[in-house]
């Protein structure tokens, strides 16, 4: 079941969702397959330190973060993967690897590259390694008010 406190968030802000339930996956383009969404709107959450302090990059499924480009576009901060052992304790409600990409709702920055904002709906994880959310892009961006860069590599 999706998280509650991401579901109470959404219906309070009377955004309207679909969930979608799948097989267990653990990785985003196995994700992607097994819920029949195409790769590109599957937005993959990857754990960051920017500066030391913890975010999110939110990017989609396809694609890699490429730390030099995110550097760049965050004009020359520290920018690294943050190991599991980093960022477990930060999401309590979630699976390992399942958290949603609303860094808001547990007080985290967040990076979105700009390639997600090219379709009409986001879809992600939602703190399970079996069920997804997918809202309207402009609420996702309106909800969440991320920092739209560019910074994904590999095929979209």
């Amino acid at each position: 079941m999706p998280a509650t406190k991401l579901m109470q968030f959404l219906d309070e802000q009377r955004v309207s969702y679909e969930t979608i339930r799948h097989s267990p996956t653990y990785t985003a383009q196995k994700t992607a397959a097994s819920a029949h969404v195409p790769g590109r709107e599957l937005a993959k959450t990857v754990m960051i330190r920017v500066d030391g302090q913890l975010a999110m990059a939110v990017l989609p499924a396809p694609m890699h973060v490429d730390l030099p480009r995110l550097t760049a576009a965050l004009g020359g901060a520290k920018v690294s993967l943050a190991s599991e052992s980093d960022f477990r304790a930060e999401f309590p409600d979630c699976e390992v690897g399942a958290m949603p990409p609303f860094g808001n709702l547990y007080g985290l920055e967040v990076y979105v590259d700009e390639h997600l904002t090219e379709d009409e709906i986001i879809t992600f994880n939602a703190c399970t390694h079996t069920d997804l959310v997918q809202v309207p892009v402009a609420d996702y961006l309106r909800l969440v008010r991320p920092q739209v860069l560019a910074f994904a590599a590999g095929a979209h």
